[in-house]
């Protein structure tokens, strides 16, 4: 329970990512605060945001499967995939959030039952994984500063508390839905609509006869 209470108090709240955003938006239009909160989680379904956790576990099985993490994740970026739990659209650094959560999970690994032990295994394991997908990273886009985010060490904290991965984004959209409540009222409160501005960027016509 201190686990995942852990993990619900990081994720709470993160700035103007998509679904906090999307909130606003709707939020400001005063349309209500059930509205505001179900954009929140129709934006959180999108597999570039909120749902790339269950994707990591799916990763760590098949590199442990291959039996070669290099030679995997080189292959995933030859074939241009995403390597799951890296990369950020603020950060060019480390995600803090994923050493507060690392943390958590080696405090779980570091019980005396059979099933903390195989944590501790499965951690030290994905910190192999973590390690030689950075290099490759590096190696493969060198102009690029691609850090572990958070959803990393999200994957092995859910999975090692018991959620199958399929519900991985349901509890975080759990944790989230406090902030975007939080945003929703103050949204609200400004009486402001959100109107972002647009410019086309595509050819000119010729008007001229």
């Amino acid at each position: 329970a201190k686990a995942l209470d852990s993990y619900l108090v990081t994720v709470c709240d993160h700035g103007l990512n998509a679904s906090t955003f999307a909130t606003r938006v709707v939020a400001s239009t005063q349309a209500g605060l059930t509205s505001a909160i179900l954009a929140g989680l129709g934006a959180l379904k999108g597999p570039l945001h909120g749902g790339a956790p269950g994707p990591v576990i799916e990763m760590l099985d098949a590199i442990e499967a291959s039996g070669d993490a290099t030679a995997w994740l080189s292959d995933e970026i030859a074939h241009g995939e995403r390597i799951m739990g890296f990369g950020h659209r603020i950060y060019r650094v480390r995600d803090p959030r994923a050493d507060a959560l690392k943390a958590v999970v080696r405090q779980l690994g570091s019980r005396n039952e059979a099933s903390s032990k195989n944590m501790g295994s499965r951690l030290a394991f994905a910190e192999t994984v973590e390690q030689a997908a950075l290099e490759v990273l590096r190696i493969a886009k060198p102009q690029r500063s691609i850090q572990t985010n958070v959803e990393f060490y999200t994957a092995l904290l859910l999975e090692a508390v018991g959620f199958p991965k399929e519900a991985f984004s349901n509890v975080f959209a759990a944790g989230r839905v406090a902030g975007w409540i939080a945003h929703a009222r103050e949204q609200q409160a400004t009486g402001r609509l959100i109107r972002p501005q647009s410019r086309y960027v595509g050819p000119v016509p010729d008007l001229v006869a």
